[in-house]
Formats: structure tokens, sequence, C-alpha cells
């Protein structure tokens, strides 16, 4: 199963019709991204360290924190999952290994970047790229990795170049990575719609372009998703807009419980999922029947 979403990923990607492809930072995320209807999702690095250490994206999760939430995602969907593991973990040797993983694990693509460790959110300031052919060997030893499993796992190669260096050396970056077996290529902070343009058509390979969170826009201008496909992009990532619409939600959830002169919000129901709905949701109902068939002693619950 998890070899066939592999090529399921990369025939979407291949049409070069813009897939939306959001960010989740854990397994409750990732199933309510699937049940409205994306074809794919990516694991979020920054809401992954968000989510576990509330803390920046800027290094500081180690690679088994990583993997392991890498993991619980890819378990809780039915639909391709790319991972994120940031520089690679290390070196060539170390980004293979961590290929591995990510493959007997059942992940459908992985994104890598070729910032200095530690690394930063692609948005922020101050960031610094190392030597384009030492990326090019982390992708190499990756895409080796991948031949020997026969795996059609989709390699998403990144490049930060663009702020420190302009969007020249982006292109010629993305252009070695894909030679060096990179399937799709990334120019993070990329801001207009001529920027892209002119990726498109120096860089023969899949692009993918980044929305941040798809209202914002951060650097990159916004461009409506069907007008991207017209242009040939083969990925919109959204990749934080999950730990960003929780961030928001509890804040204004409990700030307003806080000043509730009762201690209550009672009658406030559009604030929250109700229980019947959030247990119906992640399945307390299957789970009550598998304690029907097979323990039929079991305690009595509520309903």
């Amino acid at each position: 199963m998890s070899a066939a979403l592999a090529s399921v990923l990369r025939e979407k990607l291949e049409r070069r019709a813009a897939l939306v492809v959001p960010g989740a930072h854990d397994a409750l995320s990732a199933r309510i991204i699937e049940s409205c209807g994306f074809e794919a999702i990516q694991v979020s690095g920054f809401g992954v360290a968000g989510s576990l250490l509330g803390a920046p994206d800027v290094g500081l999760l180690d690679m088994k924190e990583v993997l392991d939430q890498t993991e619980r995602i890819v378990s809780s969907v039915k639909i391709p999952v790319m991972a994120d593991i940031d520089t690679g973990g290390g070196n060539a040797i170390n980004a293979a290994h961590v290929t591995e993983k990510l493959i007997r694990m059942g992940v459908a693509g992985v994104n890598i970047e070729d910032q200095v460790f530690p690394k930063r959110c692609g948005h922020m300031e101050g960031k610094q790229v190392i030597d384009a052919q030492e990326m090019a060997g982390k992708v190499r030893a990756m895409a080796d990795v991948r031949r020997r499993l026969h795996t059609d796992l989709v390699i998403n190669a990144r490049t930060d170049s663009f702020a420190p260096h302009g969007i020249a050396e982006a292109i010629r970056r993305c252009r070695l990575y894909l030679r060096s077996g990179a399937d799709m290529v990334f120019i993070d902070g990329i801001r207009s719609r001529l920027d892209i343009e002119r990726a498109l058509a120096e860089v023969d390979g899949l692009l993918s372009v980044n929305l941040m969170d798809a209202v914002t826009g951060v650097k990159t201008q916004l461009i409506p998703i069907p007008e991207l496909a017209r242009m040939g992009v083969a990925r919109v990532s959204i990749p934080v807009a999950s730990i960003m619409v929780c961030h928001h939600a509890m804040r204004e959830f409990f700030t307003a419980l806080q000043s509730s002169p009762t201690g209550l919000l009672a009658g406030e129901t559009h604030r929250l999922s109700s229980f019947a709905d959030y247990t119906a949701f992640v399945g307390l109902r299957e789970y009550h029947k598998l304690e029907d068939e097979y323990l039929p002693m079991a305690a009595e619950r509520v309903n």
C-alpha cells in the first residue's frame, strides 16, 4: 500500500496542475485535512516544532522526534504523505539513513533543504545555505536508497538560496539537484509571479511553490491556485496553516473562558466541536464495536 501511495503522489505531481498539499502537525490535523478532500499531506516541520515543543522552527527537534511524529501521521491517513526532514539529519550518509527509515514507514515523498544546521523556517530572516555540491551529494545518496529499495518515493529538494543569493543562484541549484536525482524542486521565499515564471521556464523539472498559509502569503505573492495550475506548477505547499489555526482557536477560547464572569461559556457552542461529533470523528464507535466483539466482559461504559 505505501509503495502504491508513492506512485500515486508522483502521478499527481507530474500532471503539473498545482496539487495542493497542506501541512499537518499531528495525526488529528492530518485526518482533518484528509476528511476535507485534499489528495496529499505533508508533515509540517514548523507545526511539529510548535506542537511538540511550543517553540519556533529553528532546528530544536531531534530527528527521532521528527520521525516518530511522521510515522503517526502516515499511519493515521490513507492518502500520500510527504515527510519533512529539514537538512537531512547531518551529511549525505545521515540523509540516506533517514530516507531508508521513511521508506519503510510508508511515506510517499520527502522534503530536504540546503540550509546550514541549525536551520530555520524558510520565511524567517538570516538564512544561510550549504555548498550546492554538498546538497547534491545528499540528494544522490537519497536517490540511491530509493533505487535500492525499488520505491517511487518523490524527493523534493528545497533551496533557501533565494534570499541570500537571488533567483539566478536558486535556479542553478534547482538544476543541479534535479540532475542529482531529485524529482521536484522548491525555491523557498520566492517572491513574485515573474520569479515563478522564470523558474518554470528555466528549470527542467517539477516545481513546488509555497504559499505558507494561503492567506497572508508572507513573502511569496499570493496567486490563485487555478492560475498556478495553468502556469504549470506541480505542487502548492500550504505548510503552516494547521498549527496557526490551532493557536488562534485555542487562544481565543481560553481567553474568553478566563474573562468570563461565571468561568463558563455556556451556550457558545460555535467555539468547539460537540463531544459526539469529535468522538465520532476519532472512531470511538468503531472502538466500541471491537470491545463488543473481543471483550464481552468489558465494564459498562457511558454512551
